[in-house]
């Protein structure tokens, strides 16, 4: 081979060979640098997944941080995650939080005390599905009945808890059964359970998919009285309301709502949560454009009906937008 041609081969061959290492050598430091994160949220019928992939995209838009938005076991399971640093932040209700930061309910003497808000979502309703031949007309109609009660552990199994204590009813009442939001939808088609719960911003996709399948479900409207006496007890679930026709055939609903927001652990990174939330807000249209909720997700709204304390890099982005005095 000719002397020139050796020489150009080897100056190709080192050439590439530095390209890949100053690759591998920039995506390393970027590693490093902490500007890798992930969201943990719900599953794939649940409105957390949609949301939370809207969140990422809108925090990628900011260019300082590259995050992936992971499916999830949702409220009980993201504080998990985030309470042992598996995960850096993660979707979850302002109940659960509570119980969790208090060591009450499903933390009942296990308090989670290294848990930290990052902002406030939007509101979800607890969505009581009901067959109609089931005559289930009140909360108390639900003895005897076949009842999905939610995944063991979880958020929406919490809630159900809360209200079985206000309406005075135990799970030896009824026939549970421990389903999560696919699992119960797909009970119902099968004519299998009387009534179950799904906790979520509405419209969710699974209720929307269940709703437009079978005729014979609808969604039960709870009375002011245990309305009141629920908020009396528990000041997170606020009496409010799911407008008609958010589901075919279904009118307006009485139902308890409760705020969702984002929770980190109490020691992470300043800078990556400050740099989060510039991100997100900076880019916020990306998330009201993705689904129905996220044109709740707010700056405005952004502190508001948070039950555990800030992670102090939130408190100071919030500060310095002039939402905290």
């Amino acid at each position: 081979m000719d002397k020139k041609k050796v020489v150009t081969l080897v100056i190709v061959v080192l050439a590439v060979a530095l390209g890949v290492w100053y690759f591998k050598s920039s995506t390393c430091n970027v590693a490093s640098g902490g500007n890798n994160v992930s969201i943990a949220t719900g599953g794939t019928t649940g409105t957390y997944f949609a949301i939370g992939g809207a969140i990422a995209n809108a925090v990628n838009e900011g260019g300082k941080l590259n995050v992936t938005s992971e499916t999830g076991n949702a409220s009980v399971a993201n504080i998990n995650l985030v309470a042992n640093k598996e995960i850096e932040f993660g979707f979850t209700q302002a109940d659960i939080a509570y119980w969790a930061y208090n060591g009450e309910l499903m933390f009942k003497d296990k308090p989670v005390r290294n848990i930290r808000a990052v902002c406030a979502l939007y509101p979800e309703h607890i969505q009581m599905l009901v067959a109609k031949e089931a005559n289930i007309k009140k909360f108390a109609d639900l003895k005897g009945k076949r009842v999905g009660v939610g995944a063991p552990g979880s958020g929406v199994e919490g809630d159900v808890q809360a209200l079985f204590k206000q309406a005075g009813l135990t799970y030896n009442d009824i026939k549970a059964d421990f389903l999560d939001f696919a699992a119960t939808t797909s009970r119902f088609k099968d004519n299998q359970i009387d009534a179950g719960f799904v906790v979520a911003g509405f419209p969710t996709a699974s209720v929307m998919d269940l709703m437009t399948t079978k005729s014979n479900v609808t969604l039960l409207s709870f009375d002011d009285a245990f309305l009141a006496k629920l908020q009396e007890a528990y000041p997170f679930m606020v009496p409010s309301i799911i407008p008609a026709e958010t589901y075919k055939g279904v009118g307006e609903v009485k139902t308890p709502a409760i705020i969702s927001f984002l929770v980190t652990y109490e020691d992470a990174d300043d800078d990556m949560i400050y740099n989060f939330l510039e991100g997100l807000y900076d880019h916020i249209d990306v998330v009201q454009n993705a689904h129905a909720k996220g044109k709740e997700v707010t700056l405005d709204t952004a502190t508001q009906g948070l039950t555990i304390p800030l992670h102090p890099s939130a408190e100071k982005f919030f500060r310095d937008k002039g939402l905290i005095k």
